[in-house]
């Protein structure tokens, strides 16, 4: 393999109000750094977007501290080794590691998995069967622990946690309703995905009929979204119901919050439901990422689950791709292809 000698990344530029734009980022070349000892020099095949980098742009508070102006944005990716300094990593193995936005990465050989290009697609490893996969696999065991005979509504049901969601609730004998935008991703997830019914909610009925298509209330409610699709939810939550917060994406560019404060009605029926509510994030079930990749990886490999991806090529596309995922334009797990995975 031939070593480059210029980087392409591209760094936060600034910190958007509201929805960011192209103004957001900034593209840079750089030179190619040398690996020390212990670490591994990856050449990026497949880079992930994920709703979460909008939140790292704010200079608030969180989990985990901001991106630095200036510094490269920050995202999970599949890369090919191009240099060792790290035992039992080579030339030519793929790892996964949270390499961000930019064609060549240093990275600790211990900080990075090694991926088997032979046992699924090398995609997946930032999809279905990486972080998102691993999100809604511990979202929903874990803290939804849906029981046969039980409703559960997944928002965002295309995307790349919603649509596993739905698929485990099934697997474990439940109703999965989901909640997507438009007619197209609804008619996917019943007919591709198996879930019992799917709901737009940009219909004007969305409300009447989220409560047809779930007559028996709702057990588990998987929250990616939060915006008017939550509201419609509260009143249906069932006494003892769980409710997993993993996404909040109708917020994520929000400067202000117009119309009636519907905390009272969601505290509300928390109290007189006795609803569990918890916000996770999927570092805190990393322990359960080796049982995870197992069972997941079976049932991709005996055909029972179904993924979609929305594959961008060129690093220099990610920005728009990433504002375009924040509008809910993407139609599946989205990809930015920034090599070929062989050269």
């Amino acid at each position: 393999m031939t070593r480059p000698t210029v980087n392409k990344r591209i760094v936060l530029a600034a910190r958007p109000t509201g929805e960011p734009t192209a103004d957001t980022f900034r593209l840079e070349e750089t030179p190619v750094p040398e690996p020390g000892a212990g670490e591994v020099l990856l050449r990026t095949v497949y880079l992930s977007l994920d709703p979460y980098m909008r939140g790292r742009m704010n200079d608030k508070k969180s989990y985990v501290p901001p991106v630095e102006l200036g510094a490269v944005m920050v995202g999970g990716a599949v890369s090919e080794v191009i240099e060792s300094r790290y035992d039992g990593i080579a030339p030519g193995d793929y790892v996964e590691a949270p390499t961000g936005w930019q064609e060549v990465a240093l990275a600790s050989g211990a900080a990075v998995r090694k991926v088997d290009p032979a046992a699924a697609p090398l995609s997946t490893a930032v999809g279905v069967l990486g972080m998102p996969g691993l999100t809604a696999y511990a979202g929903l065991l874990e803290i939804g622990k849906p029981q046969p005979g039980e409703t559960v509504v997944v928002a965002a049901a295309t995307g790349p946690v919603g649509s596993l969601v739905g698929q485990i609730a099934k697997r474990f004998g439940a109703r999965a309703v989901g909640v997507a935008g438009g007619a197209e991703k609804c008619a996917f997830a019943e007919r591709e995905l198996g879930f019992d019914a799917c709901l737009d909610h940009r219909a004007p009925d969305f409300a009447e009929r989220l409560a047809a298509a779930c007559p028996a209330g709702i057990d588990v409610y998987f929250e990616n979204v939060g915006g008017l699709v939550l509201e419609s939810v509260v009143p249906l939550l069932n006494p003892f119901s769980r409710m997993p917060v993993c996404g909040l994406v109708a917020w994520y560019n929000a400067t202000s919050f117009p119309g009636p404060d519907g905390t009272p009605a969601l505290m509300r029926a928390i109290l007189s439901n006795r609803v569990t509510v918890r916000g996770f994030i999927v570092v805190d079930f990393a322990h359960l990422a080796e049982r995870f990749r197992a069972d997941v990886g079976r049932w991709l490999r005996d055909g029972e689950i179904v993924y979609r991806e929305d594959v961008v090529d060129g690093l220099e596309r990610a920005p728009a791709a990433l504002i375009g995922l924040l509008r809910g334009e993407n139609f599946g797990k989205v990809v930015v292809r920034v090599a070929p995975e062989r050269l």
